[in-house]
């Protein structure tokens, strides 16, 4: 799959090289199997010998990436809205019933407000985190952080990501595909740092609500 992608996008014209890094970075964070670094990093080693710009390839695969953040984000921000909405709904049925007594409301509230405060930070590092940015993306919108935020923090995470990631391909040439080891030696061990990070702030917040309710 991925060496007939390489062989099409070696001919194809500056225009539809730029679709297709919108594209591929887009649906990365919409489909999480599809894997957009590798031919990224193929297209950072057309900028030696081709028309494709640098800033360019950077822009659109920036804004397509950061869409799709905000697709996982409305979707799943809409949700949790009907989820926990007072009253009666749509959603008012066996399924939201067993939500509500695994994650109680004033919990679920408790901890939007301890997400809110490093929430951003979250987003602003998704990137960077291999097998975490769907994660993310839905968390942040379950516990329905600011739009306008989440949009801002995702987009300089994106930037900052494919500036490197297109950098990478262009300094590697002929052995652009050994970007895959780079990013699996950096990325997993953060991965598991920020999984830790994460366990830990759950299991210290389902401590402090037991605590709070025996006393």
């Amino acid at each position: 799959m991925l060496e007939s992608v390489v062989a099409y996008l070696q001919t194809a014209d500056p225009l539809t090289v730029y679709v297709f890094l919108f594209c591929i970075s887009f649906l990365e964070n919409v489909v999480p199997p599809i894997p957009g670094d590798v031919p990224v990093a193929f297209i950072g080693y057309l900028i030696v010998y081709s028309e494709i710009g640098f800033a360019w390839s950077v822009a659109v695969s920036s804004l397509g990436s950061t869409l799709g953040f905000m697709v996982m984000y409305y979707l799943s921000r809409t949700v949790g809205l009907r989820i926990y909405s007072r009253g009666s709904g749509a959603l008012r049925h066996g399924a939201v019933r067993w939500i509500h007594k695994m994650f109680p409301p004033d919990e679920m509230e408790h901890a939007r407000v301890r997400f809110a405060a490093h929430g951003y930070l979250a987003v602003l590092v998704n990137r960077f985190l291999f097998g975490s940015r769907a994660v993310i993306s839905i968390l942040a919108g379950f516990l329905h952080l600011r739009a306008a935020g989440v949009f801002a923090a995702a987009l300089c995470s994106s930037v900052v990501w494919y500036i490197l990631l297109l950098y990478g391909g262009y300094l590697l040439g002929e052995n652009w595909q050994q970007i895959g080891a780079y990013m699996t030696a950096y990325t997993i061990p953060v991965s598991i740092l920020a999984a830790i990070v994460l366990v830990s702030f759950i299991v210290r917040h389902f401590r402090n609500s037991r605590k709070k309710g025996s006393g």
